[in-house]
């Protein structure tokens, strides 16, 4: 789970926008870029590689 302090200073790290928590899948939902960034033990990975497109 993703605390509300640190996904306001989240951002996505292709186009620098708002994140979404998808609290079902555990990801980091970026709607511009279309982009679902994993979480692994509490831990966002934010890396473009890493993320999946949806």
């Amino acid at each position: 789970m993703i605390s509300k302090e640190l996904l306001e200073i989240l951002a996505c790290p292709k186009c620098k926008g708002d994140l979404i928590y998808d609290q079902e899948n555990d990801k980091l939902i970026c709607e511009s870029c279309r982009l679902k960034y994993p979480i692994k033990d509490d831990i966002p990975i934010m890396l473009i590689d890493e993320a999946e497109k949806y």
